[in-house]
């Protein structure tokens, strides 16, 4: 393993440290890194002249454009701006000031667009909020993104809510507000943290105005937002849960199949279970006993199928929450079933259910 030797800051003149701080803002502001950018102007960056570290090392490389960055526009474009006379000066006054440095905010600015178009949303709200538009760049994109309702354009729609979410802030987060992350892990148990008594009761199940307003404010995090398409058509809203979904998940097509294969395999057990119950009618067992009895091989499996591998002695929240990290909308159309003495996940919707038939888990027959 080749080992670089470690250079000491004294050894690189001013003019090569700033050439060096310029080309690292620069790919921050490219990448949409804020996290990168902030901390180039912090006290121990190699940016100061007066900084035991530096950028020529393998701890800072990471700071650095390669080759091939170098020659992209994005990159050119946030060079060019950190260059500009006024800008730069700036920067180099901040970097010798004993204080918090006071950020450019044209840099800010451009490093926020960069990182709504690459969807790091965390970076984006955090820089917005810093130049305290965050709330009205949030508005536009709702606004856009109803105008394109308007339109039954759903593409423009599902893009624009789904940008609108990933600006939301959360001011009530302890030490300090930060951007609000959509965590549907974390939603999802919350969906499921009753067992249903009923078959009703599961959220596939209900009925689709229920159906479709529980999938709305599961998907769209804020209930407000959700809110906004209150008024219009059925017809409209299932349109644009499916784009959401397709917009979340990429891969949905290949739970779809799993959730058929499931599907399948739950249908099989309950026809067992009833066809072991018409026979043992005569012996006074408990259902839990009965079940178990006729149980082959651990139930579990129809979640094995849901999630695409085993999880080794898995709860069913344990594949619940990875079922839903790798597929958001998974959450909507599952739940939880007691078998003998393990409580799984299973598939659960109504084969009529709209939303199931249009993202092809169930046949409409």
């Amino acid at each position: 393993m080749r080992v670089m030797a470690k250079q000491n800051t004294a050894t690189l003149d001013r003019k090569s440290i700033l050439d060096l701080t310029a080309s690292a803002l620069a790919k921050a502001v490219a990448d949409g890194d804020l996290v990168n950018f902030t901390a180039i102007f912090m006290p121990a960056s190699p940016a100061h002249e007066d900084s035991t570290e530096n950028f020529n090392t393998d701890k800072y490389a990471y700071m650095l454009p390669d080759s091939e960055q170098e020659q992209q526009s994005q990159y050119k474009d946030a060079l060019d701006l950190v260059r500009k006379p006024e800008i730069w000066t700036l920067i180099q006054q901040e970097l010798d000031a004993n204080r918090p440095a006071q950020l450019p905010y044209e840099l800010v600015m451009l490093l926020a667009d960069n990182a709504l178009r690459l969807e790091k949303f965390t970076c984006a709200s955090q820089a917005y909020e810093i130049l305290r538009i965050r709330e009205r760049m949030q508005q536009e994109f709702l606004a856009h993104g109803d105008k394109a309702l308007d339109n039954r354009d759903m593409a423009t729609a599902v893009r624009a809510y789904r940008t609108a979410i990933g600006l939301a802030y959360d001011y009530a987060a302890f030490p300090s507000p930060l951007p609000e992350v959509a965590d549907y892990q974390a939603r999802a148990l919350v969906l499921h943290g009753d067992y249903p008594e009923k078959i009703e009761d599961c959220v596939g199940m209900k009925d689709t105005e229920s159906f479709v307003q529980v999938a709305l404010n599961f998907l769209l995090v804020d209930a407000s937002i959700a809110a906004r398409l209150a008024e219009r058509s059925i017809e409209l809203k299932l349109d644009f849960l499916k784009e959401l979904v397709l917009h979340l998940d990429p891969n949905w097509d290949a739970f779809s199949q799993r959730f058929r294969e499931a599907q399948e395999t739950a249908n099989e057990l309950h026809e067992k279970i009833k066809s072991y119950l018409a026979e043992s009618s005569t012996v006074a067992l408990s259902l839990a006993e009965e079940i178990e009895g006729m149980l082959v091989g651990d139930p579990r499996r129809i979640a094995h199928q849901l999630l695409g591998r085993e999880i080794q002695d898995g709860e069913w929240w344990q594949y619940l929450k990875e079922l839903t990290y790798k597929h958001p909308a998974a959450a909507l159309f599952v739940a939880r079933q007691e078998l003998g003495k393990s409580e799984v996940i299973v598939p659960r919707c109504r084969p009529d259910l709209e939303l199931a038939v249009m993202l092809g888990l169930t046949e409409n027959k």
